[in-house]
């Protein structure tokens, strides 16, 4: 397997490797790979040429520097995982220096909004790091495909809209989430929980079910009030925020509309770690 910790490196590999009409397929991540990593690996691997994951914990994407610095990081476990779907994937581990050539700090990037809800709301400039490290990284890679989960809907939504604004020339392909036995949606993050917290967070996916089956009688209103009840019942979690949004826009559900699509998105803390997991309503 061939692992790489600078572009030059990374790009004289896939120069010599691409023939002409090969497709590249590209899952960036933060490492602490899961099963929802590799399902996505897999998925690229099947229907690319060449695979490139990149594993790289993103500072200027990070308000909190606690949560930075207690990011797992899990290179060699990382790469005996890569292993286990082909050992053909080529693996970008970066530097800093290597990804921001000494200029460690976000563009800003206007979303149509996107940016302004939910996640952007409680994670000042979060968005602006994801997109400048996101477009780095594309520039680098340069692939014909890149592959993102949706526990991170926002998240996609965000990089679809930055493909469309810089013009990029890549497909965006989203995937379904992968999800523990009890419903927890697998994160990096979940390897910082004991497992009495892993077992009790099964809560999470409980309530954002029962939500969607109130939506379907009651006002978006209500529902939240039921979550925030719940949560509230509940001295393990701390409900940060639950949102019904509109999945083109992320604009709060004032009113349903038959028209659009809905989602639910929740953000939880358990011991200072932060969960987030959404569903279509």
């Amino acid at each position: 397997m061939n692992v790489f910790n600078n572009k030059a490196d990374l790009n004289s590999f896939i120069n010599n490797n691409n023939s002409l009409n090969s497709t590249i397929g590209f899952v960036p991540t933060m490492g602490a790979l899961h099963n929802g990593h590799l399902s996505l690996l897999k998925k690229s691997t099947e229907n690319n040429s060449l695979t490139v994951i990149s594993i790289f914990v993103n500072p200027t994407q990070f308000n909190n520097q606690e949560d930075l610095a207690k990011y797992p990081r899990t290179l060699e476990n990382d790469v005996e995982k890569i292993k286990s779907v082909s050992n053909k994937i080529i693996v970008y581990a970066p530097t800093v220096d290597d990804i921001y050539e000494g200029n460690t700090k976000s563009n800003h990037y206007n979303f149509d909004g996107l940016e302004h809800q939910m996640e952007g709301k409680f994670r000042p400039g979060h968005f602006d790091g994801v997109g400048t490290v996101v477009k780095r990284l594309f520039e680098i890679v340069n692939p014909t495909n890149a592959y993102f989960g949706e526990k991170d809907f926002q998240q996609l939504q965000i990089v679809k809209k930055l493909v469309e604004k810089e013009k990029l020339s890549v497909n965006i392909i989203g995937c379904p989430i992968f999800r523990e036995s009890n419903g927890l949606a697998m994160s990096s993050r979940n390897e910082r929980l004991t497992s009495e917290e892993k077992t009790k967070a099964s809560i999470i996916f409980k309530t954002i079910n029962q939500a969607k089956i109130l939506f379907g009688t009651k006002s978006a209103k209500e529902v939240s009030e039921f979550v925030s009840k719940t949560f509230k019942n509940n001295q393990t979690f701390e409900l940060e925020y639950f949102e019904i949004a509109d999945e083109a826009t992320l604009l709060p559900c004032i009113r349903k509309s038959k028209n659009k699509k809905y989602r639910g998105f929740i953000a939880v803390f358990v011991n200072k770690i932060r969960l987030i997991d959404t569903i279509s309503f």
